[in-house]
């Protein structure tokens, strides 16, 4: 017989919800949620007839009231929204079936992060039936726009919250934060992600007669040797230091005997609280304007940015995730702000509240045969419970 949060995760993972498309596990979510006396919302944000970046999202904001309306609000935010399979046939077993085999649940979403929205609700269900008349208020931030461009998700739906003055205290994000070991690693904080496009402009022209052209390569080519060895920070005690990658070079016709009219170099800071992303983007510039100022060639950089560094530091919140940690598995966990981004990036500025990041191993995240431990789940779904006794009791 399966477990609550098991049956739920199945349920949630044969549904196909390639982002943007949601299929039908909000609704299922809020079936469950409004039987336990949760007020749902679904919050659509985009264009119905886009099917690119600005394509309609499906939101869910659910919320359970508690008797004290001055008590902390403690926040589940999640998608159900998965990365594409891939190639099929290199799956064990089809990505949507949910499938059980020696002790794991293998589909698409198994542990990025299907699992971790069950345990949310199934804990919450639990306690509830422990404490109805809690203090403290329970909400849940579901988004079907994570995996995607995130322009018409928790960010929207954080933007709407605010404007109506609705309150977040602490925001647990449910996303797979686990290593070797359930709760060994839980996320206290991100770095910032900026985003930089340069386009370097220079003169097509024939390679044996360079004088009659401007080879863009070599006019930007001393500005990249700096910026790849340029000493941005130090990091701190809670974050690495800022790193800068460039991750794509592009220029020329495909032929070997032209010389190419531009270069095209797309880069990225993963930055840390010692900079600004306006830091970083002026420090940037002023070694493009040195390099370029004698230049026949000219160069320009779109900016963007995907999200600014944030952090909770020990505390309350950070202490009662640990202690839930320590009581369900007997690990100690350890704080990290290391990988890529997530939604704690809009909730964290945007509400001022208290992110952490705890979820199962993310071993297997976007890969094939995603899959997780089924033990685990319960433990999981033990620990977040755990922590709504610790802090809205």
């Amino acid at each position: 017989m399966h477990t609550p949060t098991l049956a739920l995760s199945i349920d949630l993972i044969r549904e196909p919800s390639i982002t943007p498309d949601d299929k039908n596990c909000q609704n299922i979510l809020a079936k469950r949620l409004s039987e336990i006396g949760f007020e749902c919302e679904f919050m659509h944000f985009g264009d119905a007839h886009d099917t690119g970046k600005n394509a309609q999202i499906k939101n869910l904001w659910a919320i359970k009231h508690g008797k004290d309306p001055k008590a902390p609000v403690l926040c589940f935010a999640g998608h159900t929204d998965v990365v594409p399979t891939g190639d099929e046939s290199r799956w064990r077993f089809p990505p949507f079936s949910a499938t059980i085999h020696e002790g794991r649940l293998y589909g698409r979403g198994a542990s990025d992060m299907k699992t971790g929205v069950a345990s949310f609700v199934v804990a919450a269900e639990n306690f509830i039936n422990r404490y109805s008349d809690h203090l403290g208020s329970i909400a849940l931030l579901i988004t079907a726009d994570e995996e995607g461009p995130a322009i018409n998700g928790t960010v929207k739906v954080a933007e709407t919250l605010k404007a109506r003055g609705q309150k977040i205290d602490f925001c647990l994000v449910g996303e797979p934060s686990s290593t070797q070991s359930l709760g060994d690693v839980i996320k206290n904080g991100r770095r910032g992600s900026l985003n930089a496009k340069l386009t370097v402009t220079g003169k097509q022209g024939h390679i044996a007669y360079p004088y009659l052209a401007v080879n863009p390569i070599h006019a930007v080519s001393a500005a990249l040797s700096e910026l790849i060895v340029t000493h941005w920070d130090d990091g701190n005690d809670y974050f690495p230091k800022t790193s800068l990658q460039i991750s794509n070079i592009h220029s020329g016709t495909g032929a070997t005997n032209v010389i190419g009219g531009t270069c095209e170099v797309l880069f990225n800071f993963r930055y840390c609280t010692e900079n600004t992303a306006e830091s970083l983007m002026a420090k940037t510039h002023a070694i493009f304007d040195r390099h370029f100022q004698d230049s026949k060639a000219t160069y320009e950089i779109e900016w963007t940015l995907s999200g600014v560094p944030f952090l909770t530091e020990k505390g309350e919140f950070v202490s009662a995730c640990v202690n839930a940690i320590k009581t369900v598995t007997g690990t100690d966990a350890k704080l990290s702000t290391s990988g890529g981004t997530s939604d704690g990036r809009f909730i964290a500025p945007i509400m001022g509240a208290q992110v952490v990041e705890l979820g199962v191993l993310n071993a297997t995240i976007h890969q094939v045969d995603e899959h997780v431990d089924i033990d685990d789940l319960e433990k999981l779904t033990q620990i977040y419970e755990e922590i709504l006794v610790s802090l809205i009791k």
